[in-house]
Parts: C-alpha cells; structure tokens; sequence
C-alpha cells in the first residue's frame, strides 16, 4: 500500500450466540450478505471465553441457551467488555425486555423476526457507536467546568476523577451536558439513547436516571445536578 492509500476500514465482525442450527443459519446468511463477517457459537461458555480472547464488534446473544442463561452471560461480559449486544428470546414479556436493557444490551429482539432486519440493526447500532468514538469534542457548549468528556474513551471526567458509567449512563450524562437547562421526555431520551426505543419500557429511563444520579451525587459531594420536571422529564442545572 502506498503512502497516499488509506487503510480499508475493519469489516464488522459479528458473533452470534444460538444453540437453534436453523436460527442461526439464516442470522448468519444475513448477516454476510450484508457484507459482515459471522461467527457462531452453540453454547454460551465456550462463546464468552472466545469473546475474552478475540475481538468482534457485536454479539448477538440467545437468552436461553443449553448451558448458560443469556441474561448472566451479558453481567459476565459487561465484567470486561463493552461490545455492544442484541438479545435473541422467544420471551415477549415486557419485564424480560428491560432487564435486558439495563444489564447492558443495546437492542432486544423477539422471535420470530426477519434476518434482514436484525442486520439492519446490527448497523444502526454499530453507526452510532461509531459517532460516539470519535475524537475528542472540547469547549462544547454548557459544560460546568468540572466536567470533561473523552469521547475516545468514552469516558467523563469530574474534577478529573473518570466515572464508573455504564453505556447507557454515560450517553445520559452526555446528553445532559450538552444541552444545560433543556427538559428532555422521557419518550425523548429514549429516542436519543436506547437502540431500539419503546415506549412502553420509559420506566428504564427512571432506573437509570437515578443510578447516574447517585455517581455524580458521589463526585459532587451531594449535589444533584439533574433536575426532575413533574410531568415533563428531566434536565441539567448548568450551575452545578
């Protein structure tokens, strides 16, 4: 490659996590002829120790797996990575889906469903992902001074202590940050940060507003920088 050529950008690299072999066949033709490269795994042990070891960009993760529950797989993972998840389940049950989102995953799909579409999802997520790793964004309008995002990272800063956000977290605080003194919905944080927003499943936003409360209450000695709007939603005090 001569010095003038820029690198190929890395294909996407999906593994999928499906002990059904037709399931998993037809994710798998989908998702290469999109132009991704797949690989499978039947069990949910086997595919975690892979995940530790290689690098993929997305995991599409079966709920109820032979060996593993996909719900404690996804705790485990979230232990050391932060690559984003769908989950797979034949379970409808709205509470199923929010637990799912607040372990970590990014999207919650229910079987039957179309190949086709999962793939679509695998890029949206990935594309906003990619947004997000971008370079670093400094001086953006209405940040408090204590505050300092590193997008590289995906990392904020307060007083130059790094939070311990979780994706979902992080994304909220953002958001906050970059738009001081605007009330946001919960309809409209679910829009902005979930994959795949619901409106049925806005009570995750509470769950989450209040863990994020209580990790910037604890950096900011108490202070509670996010204000709550009585039947309007949530914003930040750019005061704080």
């Amino acid at each position: 490659m001569s010095a003038t050529d820029s690198p190929e950008p890395r294909q996407i690299h999906v593994l999928v996590i499906e002990d059904e072999a037709a399931i998993a066949d037809t994710i798998l033709y989908a998702l290469r002829t999109e132009g991704m490269q797949a690989t499978h795994e039947v069990l949910g042990r086997p595919a975690l120790e892979r995940l530790r070891a290689e690098s993929f960009s997305l995991v599409i993760l079966d709920v109820g797996l032979p060996d593993a529950n996909g719900f404690d797989l996804c705790r485990e993972l979230r232990r050391f990575s932060e690559i984003p998840v769908i989950f797979l389940t034949a379970r409808a049950d709205e509470v199923d889906r929010v637990v799912g989102l607040e372990i970590g995953a990014d999207d919650y799909v229910t079987k039957p469903f179309s190949p086709r579409e999962l793939a679509a999802r695998v890029r949206v997520i990935l594309r906003r992902g990619g947004r997000a790793a971008g370079g670093a964004a400094p001086g953006l309008t209405g940040h408090p001074a204590r505050f300092r995002i590193d997008e590289t990272s995906r990392r904020i800063y307060c007083a130059d202590k790094a939070l311990d956000l979780t994706r979902y977290e992080y994304h909220l605080l953002r958001n906050f940050l970059e738009h001081p003194e605007q009330i946001f919905s919960r309809d409209e944080l679910m829009q902005r940060i979930w994959t795949a927003p619901d409106h049925s499943l806005e009570r995750t936003v509470d769950s989450h507003i209040k863990t994020l409360r209580a990790k910037v209450r604890g950096v900011l000695d108490g202070i509670d920088p996010i204000e709550t709007h009585r039947g309007l939603g949530y914003s930040w005090k750019p005061h704080s």
